[in-house]
């Protein structure tokens, strides 16, 4: 079952990010910047660099998934198919220095018509320009869909959604093949990260203080106790002696 409407939705400039934090969510542009947002998507693909990320045809406006895949119609020399991507690997995370900008190298789990091309991976890169602009774009990635040729798939994706305490990026997407195998669409779709993007355990514990043993703790009660006691007896025995060395004169009486 293929959702017509879903592929037919157009790439479209976002009016306001939305971000989700501390479960809460809001636009961007009301209480953060663009280096906050930069820096939260760092350690997002940080978390989860080596991991895959899920991938889903979703609603735009209810953000909830419609299919556990995307799909768009091509063309394979001849033959009519569909194209599917239903995960994305991070295989690199890559910071450039004094730019909004992380180079992530992906590999997309591409199938059509029940095969899995071989695809070498793709050098995207992942653009903060400011809270209203947030892309994700690469040059292209090859994938051997046919005996001859080659086939070039070039992929952008315009992000309006970020989760960070669930791991979710949603947005518009445009895929565009080129070479024997060529087609593409468009769509809103929504990537699940495995891991959120909070780097650190804010809560800071101290260290929890040493337990005396039960038998050390035992002895040293008895042993306060035994000298407790000494203490006590020595003080009488000094108290006795001292009262036995007083002696009594009768006072004289008075006429």
């Amino acid at each position: 079952m293929h959702s017509e409407n879903v592929e037919n939705t157009p790439l479209r400039e976002v009016g306001s990010i939305v971000v989700c934090r501390s479960k809460q969510c809001a636009p961007a542009k009301l209480s953060m910047s663009n280096q906050y947002i930069y820096n939260s998507l760092l350690h997002l693909f940080e978390n989860n660099n080596h991991k895959k990320m899920l991938v889903c045809q979703a609603n735009p406006s209810s953000r909830t998934c419609l299919e556990n895949y995307i799909t768009l119609p091509i063309k394979v020399g001849i033959t009519p198919a569909y194209m599917y991507i239903d995960s994305v690997k991070i295989t690199d995370v890559i910071i450039n220095k004094g730019s909004n900008t992380l180079k992530l190298i992906l590999n997309y789990n591409v199938t059509f018509n029940g095969q899995t091309p071989d695809c070498t991976p793709a050098q995207s890169i992942l653009y903060v320009r400011n809270v209203n602009h947030i892309l994700l774009e690469d040059p292209g990635y090859n994938c051997k869909m046919t005996t001859v040729g080659t086939t070039n798939i070039k992929t952008i994706f315009v992000i309006d959604y970020i989760d960070l305490d669930y791991g979710f990026i949603g947005g518009y997407y445009s895929l565009g093949l080129s070479g024997p195998a060529y087609g593409g669409g468009t769509g809103y779709m929504l990537l699940r990260l495995p891991k959120n993007a909070y780097p650190l355990d804010p809560s800071l514990k101290a260290p929890k203080p040493q337990k005396k043993s039960k038998d050390s703790s035992v002895q040293t009660s008895s042993s306060e106790t035994m000298q407790g006691m000494t203490m006590n007896v020595q003080a009488d025995t000094a108290q006795g002696a001292e009262n036995e060395t007083v002696k009594v004169f009768p006072l004289p009486a008075k006429n």
